[in-house]
């Protein structure tokens, strides 16, 4: 199996999300790395996968885990070598699956040449290529903006007695946009991956990347308009309405340049949008046309609350107001947000259904590693905590390492299979009796259900790329229909633990979709639908 030159492989993709500090740690020093993910690729083929997004691994002193680039064109030695990424690459594309890599653009490591330069005087070539400004008259940081690691975003620097700008750590300086030779330097690093082989980019906090040039304050937001979508609520990041820190008009030329070195290679992005107010909104902005980004990672599904059905029909009907002619990727969870199994107190049933569900949204997917195995968050000791979001605030956020510890294989062993030296983060005792190989041998495991959901998916273009119709919410009970072409899916989901009816559509239709478990209408023109049922039905007339 080969990779076919398809320039809208994207649209309605399956991407699965590689963290790779906990896939698969190939020498024993407790640390996944390339050489691992190469071994697991088969694995990853095996679920039906169109790509895989793998989380940072360049050069980083790993202050936020690789989000924080000191080289952004070679490996961090943990992770391994150019060599390795190639063979990733090479082996991925000889099993039909797709790479992309997670581009950390808005900011890089204080470690960053680039940066040791710009802070060693005010007039070297690099001077202005991160964000510098004078104190206020009375020493105070320039505007009120916060980071969202906590407390200003803005760090005094005695060399160059000015402040800089960090919108995350104190060690993750952001760069300037508005300088076009750092617009130029990045577009470089695109260019160096995409040669590499790359199919697309994740990119990291892409409404980020531009200030604003006049460094206004923001302004304060109502407390009944804040939410905890992108950093929990004991974070005063929330009591800000974010104007000026990011969401910036200027950001679309940069965005258009990327767009325009990607063309050429037949390759797509995704772009991590985060705001807790705007963020379908400015999906929508980035996504739409055809210069800007493919799709944009919607965060409205990694919300902490269950969602309901009018909630997720609320949501869809937001996307078609505000991105009409964009693209959302939607997730139920990824590295950093508390496992969807625990988040949303889940039983196996209901993993099911939103399995099955968010593989009929019109959008592209993303599932993240350990998710098709049903894994609960798992609970790290406060002295085993690597995550410094989560040393910050603990004990009223415990920050990410419950969604990263390692991957399980095997149940055997007591580090499922990760490694056979001591692994990073501690290996869930739960999760062993959940380990791939376990779930391989048993017919009714969730692994099964997801390799069905999405060959499901790709054997049904209206599930693809098809338009939705028809948004329904009716008790807990939610409908749509997918069309392409000539087909049209009805599809419905009770997203409780009670049983509920709904109404058939007009005109003749056949079900589909038996595999996932799918009711089939009754006698009384009524589809009776179990506790966390699906259906779906492909109209024949």
């Amino acid at each position: 199996m080969t990779i076919e030159m398809n320039r809208d492989w994207w649209r309605g993709a399956v991407i699965y999300q590689i963290y790779p500090r906990s896939y698969q740690d190939s020498n024993g020093d407790g640390i996944g790395d390339l050489a691992g993910i190469v071994e697991r690729l088969p694995y990853i083929a095996s679920l039906g996968v169109d790509a895989i997004w793998i989380s940072p691994f360049f050069t980083s002193p790993m202050k936020d885990f690789g989000y924080d680039v000191s080289d952004y064109c070679d490996v961090d030695p943990m992770f391994g070598t150019l060599a390795d990424f190639d063979a990733v690459i090479e082996t991925a594309h000889r099993l039909g699956v797709r790479v992309m890599i997670d581009l950390v653009l808005s900011h890089t490591s204080d470690q960053h040449p680039w940066f040791v330069e710009s802070r060693a005087s005010r007039d070297n070539d690099r001077a202005d290529w991160y964000v510098w400004a004078d104190p206020k008259p009375d020493g105070t940081p320039p505007t009120n903006w916060l980071s969202i690691f906590g407390g200003s975003a803005w760090q005094w620097d005695a060399r160059r007695e000015q402040y800089y700008l960090h919108n995350f750590l104190v060690s993750q300086p952001d760069l300037n946009f508005h300088n076009p030779d750092v617009q130029n330097a990045l577009l470089d690093v695109g260019r160096f991956w995409l040669n590499r082989g790359v199919d697309g980019f994740r990119l990291d906090t892409i409404n980020f990347y531009v200030h604003d040039k006049e460094l206004r304050d923001n302004p304060p937001l109502a407390p009944e308009l804040r939410n905890a979508t992108i950093a929990p609520s004991v974070n005063p990041y929330n009591h800000q309405e974010h104007l000026y820190d990011k969401n910036r008009p200027e950001n679309f030329d940069f965005l258009r340049k990327l767009r325009a070195v990607m063309e050429p290679f037949g390759a797509a992005a995704v772009g991590e949008v985060g705001d807790a107010q705007r963020g379908l909104e400015i999906m929508g902005q980035y996504t739409a046309g055809d210069d800007l980004m493919q799709m944009c990672y919607a965060f409205e599904f990694l919300a902490a609350d269950t969602p309901t059905a009018t909630r997720i029909i609320e949501v869809l009907n937001k996307v078609d107001e505000v991105a009409a002619d964009g693209w959302a990727c939607w997730a139920f969870s990824n590295h950093d947000v508390m496992r969807h199994a625990s988040r949303w107190n889940l039983p196996p049933a209901a993993q099911r259904m939103f399995a099955s569900l968010i593989i009929a949204l019109r959008g592209s997917v993303c599932f993240y590693q350990g998710e098709e195995l049903g894994l609960p968050e798992a609970d790290v000791a406060f002295e085993d905590l690597q995550d410094p979001y989560g040393i910050e605030f603990w004990p009223e956020f415990k920050g990410r390492d419950g969604c990263r510890t390692p991957m399980v294989w095997e149940p055997s062993n007591q580090n499922g299979g990760f490694t056979e030296g001591r692994p990073w983060l501690p290996v869930a005792r739960e999760h062993l009796g959940l380990s791939v190989n376990a779930q391989e041998q048993d017919p009714t495991a969730l692994l099964h259900h997801y390799r069905r959901a999405i060959a499901f998916r790709h054997a049904h273009p209206a599930l693809m790329s098809g338009d939705h119709g028809g948004l329904t919410a009716s008790g807990e009970v939610i409908s749509f229909t997918r069309s392409a072409g000539d087909e049209t899916i009805f599809c419905a989901f009770n997203i409780s633990d009670t049983p509920s009816d709904v109404a058939m559509p007009a005109g003749s239709w056949e079900p589909i979709g038996e595999e996932l478990g799918g009711a089939h209408p009754s006698a009384d023109g009524k589809l009776h639908l179990g506790p966390w049922q699906v259906c779906f039905l492909r109209q024949t007339a």
